[in-house]
């Protein structure tokens, strides 16, 4: 009787919280949460500039930091959430992300900022790599779609509040905007990690071609050429990225133009406001578009598309950034073009190494993002004297030769990596 039952509760559907679509919410709502940490940092370079005369690049170490710890501490951090699920690990990412914030407000000095950095960093990994991992699982049928998804709301999730801590910075000092917003973000993303619970897709989503590969374990993963070669075009992609979302205040600064008044929509605000809110949408609303989008025409073809529209909008805003609109517009380009790499990689790691190892692959492939960050203070240095030229050439160039390389050397390569697994499954199972 025992195993009847067994039986009939492992094909119910699951319903209430363990429904997939509503746990993916869930990811979504915890990934808006965290975003301030990356996409609001560079409202506060400036303000603890002119306080502390840190210097630019002294401050920015801080971000590299940041992303550094929130990447390369993924692979743990994956490995955590895949042994034992989602609820302990964004919960705790959520105490370190508050916790992170919390100590900025305070820091008075900078190994205090870079050691609030780690912190912040260590949150924003636990919470970012379940998240995206939990959709990978959830979602074997429609990895590119619901990736995107959950990286949407840490794309966008900044927009809806990029205004508020704009405001708080100018009216009450960026100290207390720190401390507000950190204890805010940390205490909701805590209570909704109560609600999450170990993924489980349903049977129709299950059995995809790329599944009935093999099942690549990291250390497996790490041995195979294929990965090497998606990892360096991710490191490429994601450098034009972070600089332009760790410096674009600067360079807004520098071009003249930061406090420009724009009128949009009937509003009014200043140039890097306003443009910092809509770049958080174009961001989130292209990562479940080119998840979708991958899923249909593939991830190679997408990716050749997207890298070469990021490198000709960061030349777009070098030539004709300096006009306030030009420069909205070109930005929001770089933010859109950039931001579907949070959903293409994870979904095309996922595809080639299969779900059961999920979070820890794709969380070390998110890796890439942290080395690739280690290039922000390069830029601030390339950069002296407000000229951003040497900068917006060599990261364009980089990023359209990714595209090319992905669409010309790692389509066939994966294509053929996929079909030698797909036959060693099968001799393996005769």
């Amino acid at each position: 009787m025992a195993q009847v039952q067994t039986s009939a509760r492992a094909v119910q559907p699951l319903t209430g919280f363990r429904n997939r679509w509503v746990q993916l919410i869930i990811g979504i709502l915890c990934m808006g949460l965290v975003a301030n940490l990356q996409y609001g940092w560079t409202l506060f370079v400036e303000p603890m500039n002119a306080k502390h005369q840190w210097g630019t690049a002294a401050i920015q170490l801080a971000f590299s930091i940041f992303i550094l710890t929130e990447t390369w501490l993924f692979p743990i951090e994956g490995w955590l959430g895949d042994k034992f699920g989602p609820r302990p690990v964004v919960a705790g990412g959520a105490i370190f992300a508050g916790l992170g914030w919390i100590l900025n407000s305070y820091a008075e000095s900078l190994p205090l900022l870079y050691t609030a950095a780690v912190i912040s960093g260590i949150g924003a990994g636990c919470v970012y790599g379940t998240c995206v991992g939990n959709a990978l699982k959830w979602f074997p049928d429609r990895r590119g779609l619901a990736a995107g998804l959950t990286a949407a709301g840490f794309g966008a999730g900044a927009a809806i509040t990029v205004i508020p801590i704009a405001n708080m910075i100018a009216s009450e000092g960026y100290e207390k905007t720190f401390l507000t917003f950190g204890i805010l973000q940390g205490v909701v993303i805590f209570i909704l990690a109560l609600f999450l619970v170990r993924p489980r897709a349903p049977e129709h989503a299950k059995g995809t071609k790329t599944v009935e590969a093999a099942d690549y374990t990291p250390k497996q993963m790490l041995k195979t050429p294929v990965f090497w070669l998606i990892y360096v075009i991710y490191v490429a992609v994601a450098a034009g990225g972070v600089m332009a979302t760790a410096q674009l205040g600067p360079i807004a600064h520098d071009f003249g133009i930061a406090g420009t008044p724009i009128t949009l929509f009937g509003a009014t605000l200043p140039l890097l406001t306003m443009a910092l809110s809509i770049d958080n949408v174009a961001n989130g609303l292209t990562r479940p578009l080119c998840g979708m989008i991958s899923d249909k025409i593939g991830r190679e073809n997408t990716m050749v598309i997207v890298f070469i529209g990021e490198g000709l909008a960061l030349l777009g805003l070098m030539q004709w950034g300096h006009n306030p609109y030009a420069f909205m517009v070109f930005a929001a380009l770089i933010f859109m073009f950039w931001g579907e790499i949070f959903s293409i990689f994870p979904a095309i790691c996922g595809d080639t190494f299969g779900s059961k190892f999920a979070s820890a692959n794709a969380g070390t492939l998110y890796t890439a993002k942290g080395a690739a960050a280690a290039l922000v203070p390069l830029a601030s240095l390339l950069a002296a004297g407000g000229n951003w030229n040497r900068v917006f050439i060599l990261a364009a160039v980089v990023t359209i030769t990714a595209g090319l390389t992905a669409k010309f050397v790692l389509s066939p390569m994966r294509k053929r990596f996929i079909a030698q697994g797909i036959e060693r499954a099968k001799q393996t199972a005769n």
